[in-house]
C-alpha cells in the first residue's frame, strides 16, 4: 500500500479572553510520540487542546498555556441552535454545494470521484463542489472564521470536538430532524446498518443527544506484533501460548520474554517488548482493554481514576519497573525499532498499516501483523475514532442538498469505493462481504474492520481537548514511577474542573 495516512487530533489551546492558538505538527507517516501526524496537509496532531471561537471562550482553570496565543477573527451566535424546518416542503434541484475537506493524494482522488460519480446521478441536479482547506486544524480554523456568513461552506469534515465548537458558536445543524425526515430521512432499518459505536460518537449527551455529524470513515487503536518473534519465544519454552497475546498477562510474558531473547533478525542492539506513546488515545485504549471507561456518562464526569484505569495503569508502570517497556523516545521511534526487529509490540493507530509494512521491508523482513489490545474483558475493547461530516446553516435549500451528498457518502456503494483506497474503514457493517475481494488482498485490513463491532469512543463532551494534554502528562508520570491512585485522582480532578467550566459556560451562553 502507497496511501498516506493520518491521525487524529491537532493541538489548540482554551485560553482566557479573545485568543486561541493552534499548533499542527506533520510529517510524511505516521509515527510516535504521537503529537505527529501522518499524512503532509491532512493531519491532525494528537493531544492537546480545542478552543472555542474567541467570544466563546471560558477561561481555562488548569494546564496554563506555555505559548504566546495567536488572535483570530471573533464568531458571532446569530442562528438558533436548533432550526425548526420542514425539510418534505423543500426542493433541492440545481443546488450548488460547497464542501470544505483536509484530503490529500489517494484519497483526495477517490473523494473526488464519489462526488463526480454524485454529481453525475443525483436526479435533483445537486452539484458538490470539493475544496480542499489544510489539514484538520487549517481547516477548522479557516471554518470558525466564516461561521454564520455568507461565505460559510454547507458541509465540512469534523472531529467531535471541532463540531463541538460550531454547536457552541450556534452555526451548526442538528442533524436528528433530518435523519428522521419520512421524506428525506434514514429509515431505521438504515440507521442500524451503521456500527453501533461508530453511529452513536455523534450524538452529544450534553447538547441533549444533539447529532452534530454524519459518519463517513473511522480508524483505530490496534497492537501491531512481530509474528515471527512470538514464535521464537514460544519454540525456546519463554511463553505458553501461540499468536498474539490476548490477554494482559500474556503481553507481559512475551514482552519481557522479548527484552533477554532478542528476535534472530535484528541487528546489533537491545531488545525490547513494548513502547509507549504518551498519548491521552493510548491511555483510553488500555482502560477500555481493563473494562473501564474514561467518562461517567450518568453523572457527567470524567472518571480518570476509576479502578479498571487504575489496574489498567498499573499494569503499565510494572512493564516499565520490570524494565520490559519504555517510552518513545523520539518521533518515529517506535515504527522504526519495529521494522529493525527489536521492538516486539507497538500500539498505534491502523492508518498507519502501509508505513509498518514499509519500515520492515526495509528493517528486519519478519511476518508481523495487527489484532486487538491485549484485554481482561470477555471480548476485545477498541478505541475507535475519526471526523464526520458536519452540516453548517446556510439555507435551507442548500443543507437538504449537502445532506443528500451526505447519504450518498456514507451508504454502502460509496463506502466500499472509499475504504478499498483509502487505509480507512467504512462505518457500515455490511461493507465487509462488498470488499472480500479487497480483504483477500490486504488481510491485515480485514483484521482491523473484524475489529470494529468492538468499537468504544473517547469522550464526545465539550472541553476533552484540554484534558488530553494533562491525560499525557498523567501518564508520563506514571511510566516515571509516580503513586498511579494518586496520580490519577488528581489528574481526575483537574479534567473535571475544565468540564465543570464548559458547562457552567455553557448554561449561560445560551
Amino acid at each position: 500500500m502507497t496511501h498516506f495516512s493520518s491521525y487524529r487530533r491537532f493541538t489548540s489551546l482554551l485560553i482566557p479572553g479573545m485568543f486561541f492558538a493552534a499548533t499542527i505538527l506533520a510529517a510524511c507517516r505516521p509515527k510516535s510520540i504521537e503529537v505527529v501526524v501522518a499524512e503532509p496537509l491532512e493531519s491532525r496532531s494528537l493531544p492537546s487542546q480545542t478552543s472555542l471561537p474567541a467570544t466563546l471562550a471560558p477561561s481555562r482553570t488548569a494546564g496554563n498555556p506555555t505559548n504566546p496565543p495567536t488572535q483570530t477573527k471573533a464568531v458571532p451566535p446569530t442562528a438558533s441552535p436548533t432550526p425548526a424546518v420542514d425539510w418534505g416542503s423543500l426542493d433541492p434541484a440545481g443546488t450548488i454545494v460547497i464542501f470544505w475537506h483536509p484530503l490529500t493524494y489517494a484519497r483526495q482522488d477517490v473523494l473526488q470521484k464519489i462526488i463526480r460519480q454524485f454529481n453525475r446521478s443525483n436526479e435533483w441536479d445537486i452539484t458538490v463542489k470539493a475544496e480542499y482547506k489544510g489539514d484538520y486544524g487549517e481547516l477548522f480554523e479557516e471554518t470558525t472564521q466564516v461561521l454564520n456568513t455568507p461565505e460559510s461552506p454547507q458541509l465540512v469534515l469534523a472531529y467531535q470536538d471541532q463540531a463541538i465548537v460550531y454547536w457552541q458558536a450556534q452555526s451548526l445543524i442538528d442533524l436528528n430532524s433530518i435523519v428522521s425526515d419520512p421524506v428525506w430521512g434514514l429509515p431505521p432499518a438504515e440507521q442500524e446498518e451503521f456500527f453501533p459505536s461508530i453511529w452513536a460518537q455523534d450524538s452529544i449527551p450534553v447538547f441533549g443527544d444533539a447529532r452534530l455529524g454524519i459518519p463517513v470513515y473511522r480508524a483505530m487503536d490496534v497492537l501491531y506484533f512481530n509474528a515471527d518473534w512470538l514464535v521464537e519465544l514460544k519454540t525456546a519454552g519463554k511463553i505458553d501460548f501461540e499468536g498474539p497475546p490476548l490477554t494482559p498477562d500474556q503481553f507481559r510474558a512475551a514482552a519481557c520474554a522479548a527484552v533477554d531473547h532478542p528476535f534472530s533478525k535484528a541487528g546489533v542492539g537491545s531488545a525490547m517488548g513494548y513502547e509507549l506513546s504518551l498519548s491521552a488515545s493510548r491511555f483510553a485504549s488500555w482502560s477500555f482493554a481493563f473494562g473501564g471507561d474514561i467518562f461517567d456518562i450518568q453523572n457527567n464526569r470524567y472518571s480518570f481514576d476509576s479502578p479498571e484505569s487504575v489496574e489498567a495503569m498499573e499494569f503499565l508502570q510494572g512493564l516499565f519497573l520490570s524494565g520490559c517497556a519504555q517510552l518513545v523516545d523520539e518521533s518515529y521511534g517506535d515504527q522504526d525499532d519495529f521494522g529493525a526487529g527489536k521492538l516486539l509490540f507497538t500500539v498505534g493507530t491502523s492508518t498507519g498499516l502501509p508505513f509498518y509494512e514499509q519500515v520492515v521491508d526495509e528493517g528486519a523482513r519478519f511476518t508481523w501483523n495487527v489484532a486487538a489490545i491485549p484485554h481482561s474483558t470477555g471480548q476485545p475493547v477498541q478505541n475507535v475514532y475519526g471526523p464526520s461530516l458536519s452540516l453548517l446553516k446556510t439555507t435551507p435549500e442548500a443543507e437538504l442538498a449537502a445532506w443528500l451528498f451526505m447519504k450518498y457518502f456514507s451508504g454502502l456503494e460509496a463506502q466500499v469505493e472509499w475504504a478499498s483506497a483509502s487505509d480507512y474503514y467504512p462505518v457500515r457493517q455490511s461493507a465487509g462481504k462488498e470488499m472480500e475481494k479487497f480483504f483477500a488482498s490486504n488481510p491485515v485490513n480485514e483484521t482491523v474492520f473484524k475489529l470494529l463491532p468492538y468499537g468504544k469512543f473517547e469522550p464526545n463532551v465539550p472541553g476533552y481537548e484540554s484534558a488530553r494534554e494533562l491525560v499525557s502528562e498523567a501518564l508520563a508520570a506514571i511510566a516515571g514511577g509516580a503513586d498511579v491512585t494518586e496520580t490519577l485522582q488528581r489528574l481526575n480532578e483537574q479534567v473535571n474542573a475544565i468540564l465543570i467550566e464548559q458547562n457552567l459556560y455553557l448554561s449561560t451562553a445560551h
